[in-house]
């Protein structure tokens, strides 16, 4: 997959996971228990785990991306 390609969905992920906050803070969504447990314990980490790939994925890219090994020649 391209990085632009999974930019736009990481981005677009980021918005619609978004929109379940804004009903939390804003709508009738704080007073439905099952609904709020989603928000809190499911939506909201996700959203939190986006934005911080959106922000610095391409640091953790790196440091588990494979690094050519070395041999050392004796003689």
């Amino acid at each position: 997959m391209k990085a632009s390609t999974e930019r736009k969905i990481i981005r677009w992920m980021h918005i619609i996971l978004g929109i379940p906050i804004v009903g939390y803070l804003y709508g009738p969504v704080s007073t439905i228990p099952v609904s709020s447990m989603i928000v809190r314990w499911i939506i909201f980490p996700l959203l939190v785990l986006s934005g911080l790939w959106l922000w610095k994925g391409h640091v953790v890219k790196k440091l588990f991306r494979k690094k050519p090994v070395h041999t050392l020649k004796v003689g």
